[in-house]
């Protein structure tokens, strides 16, 4: 089952069951008119919901035209947006460039940091920075969204929790980071608001693609019109998702709306930095990742992070070719107060 939300001039937007190739869609206003509707009674509606979706599938006469670039995030705004750094790799990486050892801990514990969820970007809307100044980066991810979590959860609670799975763009502003996270009070200035695919699709809808902690197909992420990355999500993923949700609910019990990501997909190359797409390599999620492999390098960054007027389109793709969850397709703009 493939589920967006529409705009529709509120908040939370306008629920809608789409095909499974992203042509059609139908509201549901009887049986929820908002994703956290869904999720907040997950088992009484999401058979009604599986039969709609069938009906789509069968009656090709069914629902309206599905827009992309009219949907905006799957959740608008979440209860929680808790962000991982599952691909231990990307952290190595962040450590090696500026000389600093990697703590055996960042193996076996991992880093999670709680994210700005009351303003989510829509996947084909602008990313608006005041100042280029500020470092500005993608970074392509793999997101779930949970049921209730109990405090304490283990693996099995964890990844039975797991109802949506979307991708997601987790825009950073590098500049920013270094001074706050030197406070020791983690990220704000540099984490402002991500975006996230227009569709978010039930497990099944995977296949074996899905294991049920791990999606195992490549992230394809164009910058500005070229193939930038196209890194396996399912490799080089050290704490899956059912870790990732354990580890979110250690101390506190997660509720039904949150939502769980990754953390930059990135992957080894014969067990070292990766290399780009034209060197014969899977690229990168992130431009901050390139850039430390330059440092490692040669001593120092040449990539520039991205400008005004830059683009990035994140996708993910079936073994037969067809888009899964849809495009975040964003250009950075200039912000100014008159945007808001």
């Amino acid at each position: 089952m493939k589920l967006a939300t529409l705009k529709s001039g509120n908040r939370d937007g306008r629920l809608v069951v789409v095909s499974k190739d992203l042509s059609r869609c139908v509201a549901v206003p009887d049986l929820a008119a908002t994703m956290q509707g869904v999720l907040d009674n997950w088992e009484a509606v999401s058979p009604k919901l599986s039969e709609i979706a069938q009906k789509l599938e069968n009656d090709t006469s069914f629902g309206e035209k599905f827009d992309e670039s009219a949907t905006h995030s799957p959740l608008p705004r979440a209860y929680q947006w808790a962000d991982g750094s599952a691909y231990v790799n990307h952290v190595e990486l962040v450590r090696r460039a500026r000389g600093a050892e990697m703590p055996p801990s960042f193996w076996t514990d991992p880093l999670m940091y709680q994210g700005g969820s009351d303003s989510f970007l829509a996947p084909h809307d602008p990313i608006r920075v005041a100042d280029e100044a500020y470092g500005i980066d993608m970074e392509g991810e793999i997101a779930v969204i949970v049921d209730d979590v109990p405090m304490g959860a283990n693996l099995e609670q964890a990844r039975a929790a797991i109802r949506l799975i979307m991708i997601a763009n987790d825009v950073s502003l590098r500049g920013l980071i270094p001074g706050e996270l030197g406070k020791g009070f983690g990220f704000f200035h540099g984490k402002p608001s991500s975006a996230f695919s227009p569709v978010a699709v039930t497990p099944e809808e995977l296949g074996d693609a899905w294991d049920g902690a791990k999606l195992n197909l490549p992230l394809l992420i164009d910058y500005n019109g070229a193939p930038f990355g196209k890194a396996n999500a399912g490799i080089d993923m050290t704490f899956d998702f059912g870790e990732l949700i354990a580890h979110a609910a250690k101390t506190r019990p997660l509720c039904a709306g949150s939502i769980i990501g990754s953390g930059t997909v990135s992957n080894k190359l014969d067990d070292g930095p990766g290399k780009s797409i034209t060197e014969g390599g899977d690229g990168y999620s992130c431009i901050a990742e390139i850039r430390m492999i330059e440092t490692i390098n040669s001593g120092k960054p040449v990539t520039p992070f991205m400008k005004f007027g830059d683009t990035v389109r994140i996708e993910m793709k079936d073994a037969n070719g067809a888009s899964i969850f849809g495009a975040i397709d964003q250009k950075v703009e200039k912000y100014t107060p008159t945007d808001a």
